[in-house]
């Protein structure tokens, strides 16, 4: 790999940015990708170019045939990153579930007595405020917002700010009759069908989970599916 792609290649990662390297087989010659820009000695036309940007989305290396020859497309992605709302009993077991995923994992809880180092070591905690925590996070297309706490002064603003994000997931633990009271709060704020419809509530797939670590293995499931169903309809 050329000096000035490495670079770009490390920076990209220090900004949680991916990156596409787009290489002629043949020649040698390159070009990187993002989600704005392209920047390189490899000239692609659209179309090749917009399949780079699709294995950019999908975090999938592929090989392309065009006229010119054989392109290997090699993606550089961070972990995809989950924001836990609720320091709760499921979230402990959630969250060792995410990092053995590969997800970069924040649970944000303005409680202080529930988000210690004891309960959740080697995590990023935050105590600030939900709503407040993601403006400063920032989620995207990579990301996923769970909402545990029952509290509709914790949920309801975190789940706002992820309906208002493109991140790929949002769930809200709770029964129907919670999810449904939950969604009138949230048209009240201007949300309408659509966007109502992409929180998963009750939170995670029906496998009959009891336990917390299985309320885990239902939510990771379900992200799982979500995730990759998104990725095939690309």
């Amino acid at each position: 790999m050329k000096g000035r792609v490495l670079d770009a290649v490390i920076a990209a990662g220090r900004e949680s940015r991916s990156l596409a390297l787009a290489t002629d087989l043949a020649t040698g010659r390159q070009l990187l990708v993002d989600d704005d820009a392209a920047e390189g000695e490899l000239a692609l036309d659209p179309t090749a170019l917009a399949e780079v940007r699709q294995a950019l989305h999908s975090d999938r290396n592929l090989t392309l045939e065009i006229s010119e020859g054989r392109i290997f497309v090699e993606v550089f992605s961070p972990p995809r990153r989950c924001f836990v709302v609720g320091a709760v009993h499921i979230a402990q077991p959630l969250v060792q579930m995410l990092k053995l995923a590969d997800y970069a994992v924040t649970v944000i809880d303005p409680r202080g007595s529930f988000a210690t180092e004891a309960r959740f070591p080697d995590v990023e905690l935050t105590q600030e405020w939900p709503d407040e925590a993601l403006e400063r996070l920032k989620p995207d297309h990579r990301s996923a917002v769970v909402t545990l706490t029952h509290d509709p002064k914790l949920d309801d603003p975190a789940l706002a700010v992820g309906l208002r994000s493109d991140c790929f997931y949002v769930g809200a633990l709770g029964s129907r009759r919670t999810h449904a009271a939950r969604c009138s709060r949230l048209a009240e704020l201007g949300f309408g069908e659509s966007d109502l419809a992409r929180i998963h509530g009750p939170i995670g797939l029906a496998i009959g989970a009891v336990s917390p670590a299985e309320v885990a293995i239902s939510i990771l499931a379900q992200m799982t599916q979500i995730l990759r169903r998104g990725e095939k309809a690309e």
